[in-house]
């Protein structure tokens, strides 16, 4: 039996809310070892892996996006540490999230590569491994880009010893370009909308993505941002950006558009895989980025006012962005039916399933930043027999999140569409829980990946002509030479990819975090960020769940905390 070295994300906390971490229950009374040994036992074991993602995106998002440029506090508190520095603190709130999920994931594949070593020997067994150790890669970057250095550990998981060192962030990148490296040299090459397994394209993405950040790090070298784009390249394969922006997102009472063609990696949910508990096995990407949302069984509709969008982020949107209408609801719709002989006003969803589209009327409409008194005077001109009795004319910069401050009633922040589930497995009254898809990687995201790894790289010619594309796309014009810089790539993200849990990385890597968070943040100021010692709180800090459970004391604590 082999030891086990206790890192965060093993803790009690772990063990006591997900039992089956350590034994998995068989509901045949064969043993695991011996099921594992078997073909359709490993393949369960590599099924296993890919259920872990709904652990580490699945749950709340404070640790992808809270405390950025782009989402700020609404009229719904927010973590206060996560979300503004000050108290962020070793036992704070949510700190320990993807610490302990992470771990969790690195665990199950740890396992999956014990067995296959001893399983029945298939031809898909390299492959499986290798999809396995794409998952792990995947969980120590998000790792070792929150918290820094962190234990590197590769062995099955079957005793505990309180006692782990911390490996440098130097070595843990190494650890992942290695992961990735075999990964790459034994996963297939099938298209991802067919098999939803992790290819060639998924690890050439993360490859370039790792490299990318490692060439910021002390450590990095200008090769690794030449690395990066040429990873970049191999994942987007030529492919250019023809499916429409809007259809990228699509959903309808029928189906979604996750799994398009663009589509490079995501957390795959079924409503038939969460009807045991939908209230609990579903996601919440779709709560947390809309400021209104829920179905048309009720009047009350669900209501969510965390991460709401800046005004620097609704700002970055000019005239004829497809980007803008694709992403946000800037009309709120209402409808009045009939239910057992009484009248009931349904709002936001009659969007996607009115029982009657002739009687839908806009309640609340959001003016875009480009909008002049004569487009204001068109608009409610062309809509004058569409506007419901009470109607709401939303000016730009009345709908921000901290425009909360000053009128926080429902509606009056801006919902983020992009994400909604038109039929949702749960009615509101029960919770907010989504079955589409979290979509981790996909092609324009790549896009951007390349433009900046060819700025860093020294060729910014070719990096602008990654970012045009994905410009031309979205309907605008290119962007030139004297534009193209690392604020430019950073408001293109923003634009391209609000809500797909990226932003505190992106600020972080580009070391852009404390001016721009506290430039656009209306809850954060440059000294929020300044430590005990200090130092400025850039990275996470170390969990105290895990410094207090572990016997080594020497186990340094980030700077700042």
């Amino acid at each position: 039996m082999k030891k086990i070295i206790l890192v965060l994300g093993i803790i009690v906390t772990a063990f006591s809310s997900c039992s089956d971490y350590i034994e998995e229950e068989s509901l045949s009374n064969v043993p695991a070892d011996e099921t594992y040994k078997t073909a359709s036992g490993f393949q369960l074991l590599v099924n296993s892996d890919y259920a872990r993602l709904k652990g580490i995106y699945g749950g709340n998002p404070w640790l992808f996006e809270s405390g950025t440029d782009m989402y700020a506090e609404g009229r719904t508190p927010e973590p206060a540490g996560i979300s503004q520095y000050t108290l962020l603190i070793p036992s704070a709130a949510n700190v320990d999230d993807l610490y302990t999920s992470c771990y969790q994931q690195i665990q199950s594949v740890n396992k999956t590569v014990y067995y296959s070593t001893i399983t029945e020997q298939t031809a898909s067994l390299n492959s499986l491994v290798g999809e396995a150790r794409f998952l792990r890669a995947n969980a120590y970057f998000l790792l070792v880009q929150t918290y820094g250095g962190v234990p590197i550990v590769l062995d099955n998981i079957t005793s505990a010893v309180l006692s782990f060192k911390r490996n440098t962030a130097q070595e843990v990148y190494t650890q992942i370009i290695a992961d990735l490296d075999a990964s790459l040299a034994a996963v297939g090459t099938g298209a991802y909308a067919a098999t939803g397994k992790v290819n060639k394209r998924a690890v050439n993405d993360l490859l370039a993505k790792v490299y990318l950040t490692r060439g910021y790090e002390t450590f990095g070298t200008p090769a690794d941002f030449t690395k990066a784009a040429a990873y970049a390249d191999a994942a987007i394969a030529g492919q250019a950006l023809n499916i429409p922006f809007n259809q990228l997102f699509v959903t309808t009472a029928t189906s979604d558009n996750d799994l398009n063609a663009e589509t490079i990696f995501s957390v795959q949910y079924d409503k038939n895989s969460t009807s045991t508990d939908p209230t609990k096995l579903g996601n919440n990407q779709f709560y947390y980025f809309s400021s209104y949302l829920g179905g048309a069984e009720t009047g009350a509709p669900l209501r969510s006012y965390n991460l709401c969008p800046t005004t620097y982020a609704l700002g970055l949107y000019e005239k004829g962005d497809k980007r803008w209408d694709a992403t946000f609801m800037t009309e709120i719709l209402e409808e009045t039916v009939t239910v057992d002989g009484k009248a009931k006003t349904n709002l936001y969803f009659p969007y996607y399933r009115p029982a009657n589209a002739s009687a839908v009327k806009v309640r609340h409409f959001y003016e875009p930043k480009w909008f002049t008194a004569a487009d204001k005077a068109a608009w409610m001109t062309a809509n004058a027999a569409r506007r419901a009795t009470t109607f709401v004319y939303h000016p730009w910069g009345e709908y921000g999140a901290d425009h909360t401050l000053i009128d926080n009633r429902d509606c009056y922040t801006i919902p983020v569409k992009k994400f909604d589930d038109a039929n949702p497995t749960t009615p509101s009254s029960t919770g907010p829980v989504s079955t589409r898809d979290i979509i981790v990687s996909r092609l324009g995201e790549t896009y951007l990946i390349a433009a900046e790894a060819y700025f860093k790289a020294g060729n910014p010619t070719t990096g602008l002509d990654r970012l045009n594309e994905v410009r031309r796309r979205a309907g605008v014009a290119n962007a030139t030479i004297g534009q193209f810089n690392i604020d430019y790539i950073l408001d293109e993200r923003g634009r391209e990819l609000v809500g797909e849990y990226k932003r505190w990385f992106d600020l972080k890597r580009t070391g852009t975090l404390v001016d721009r968070a506290s430039a656009y943040n209306y809850k954060i100021k440059a000294a929020n960020f300044v430590g005990v010692d200090g130092k400025l709180k850039i990275l996470r800090p170390i969990p105290q769940t895990a410094l207090d459970l572990n016997q080594n004391k020497d186990f340094p604590q980030n700077p700042g905390y």
